[in-house]
């Protein structure tokens, strides 16, 4: 949580920097790869009925702009629930597991044309604890409080007023490992499931 707010911090000490400022509402709909557990032996067994499921979010953002380009730090409400075949020694169910983050991206972007491309770090904080699928006390520790990633991608705006984005979320774990220090602060990564986010809002 403390680097998350470090994040916004930064963001906001940037603002004398820019030029113009536009606050917006934003809304929409993502769909994510399902997490899979890697619980399939003895007893138990977890299996995914399907590969991706469509989740929502809802938040607000906003918009620094100085000569072609922008800071957009956003803060966005998601979730996103998921349908699992559990076998356990008491026998198989069909149960939900829905997890509920605080979406925190920092995007840097610039105009080409109509159209705006922008990427950045994405964090994520986990609301609650997911529903445990299976009897075990170290379930939990598998979601971590806080972990970062990156979304990037493109938007086009209306009228001044309405925005539209497509974007793609992703993991950094792949490539830095579960952590990065940057400036003496360590940033815990995660094994996110690819996403794509596609969203409208209302510029202020």
């Amino acid at each position: 949580m403390k680097k998350v707010v470090t994040l916004l911090l930064i963001s906001v000490l940037s603002v004398p920097l820019f030029s113009q400022i536009k606050f917006g509402l934003k809304a929409g709909a993502a769909t994510a790869t399902v997490p899979t557990y890697d619980l399939s032996t003895g007893t138990n067994n977890i299996q995914a009925l399907k590969d991706a499921a469509w989740g929502f979010h809802a938040g607000l953002f906003v918009r620094l702009s100085l000569l072609g380009i922008y800071l957009q730090p956003e803060a966005v409400f998601a979730t996103n629930t998921y349908e699992y075949n559990v076998t356990t020694v008491s026998g198989s169910d069909i149960m939900k597991q829905t997890f509920n983050k605080l979406e925190v991206p920092v995007l840097v972007g610039f105009k080409l044309g109509p159209i705006r491309l922008n990427a950045g770090p994405a964090a994520a904080i986990q609301i609650g604890s997911p529903k445990a699928l299976i009897d075990d006390p170290d379930f939990e520790n598998m979601y971590r409080g806080a972990t970062f990633g990156y979304q990037a991608g493109l938007g086009f705006d209306l009228f001044k007023k309405l925005t539209f984005d497509a974007r793609y979320g992703g993991s950094l774990s792949g490539k830095f490992g579960d952590a990065v220090t940057i400036g003496g602060q360590t940033f815990q990564l995660d094994q996110r499931q690819p996403s794509f986010i596609l969203s409208v809002g209302l510029m202020f």
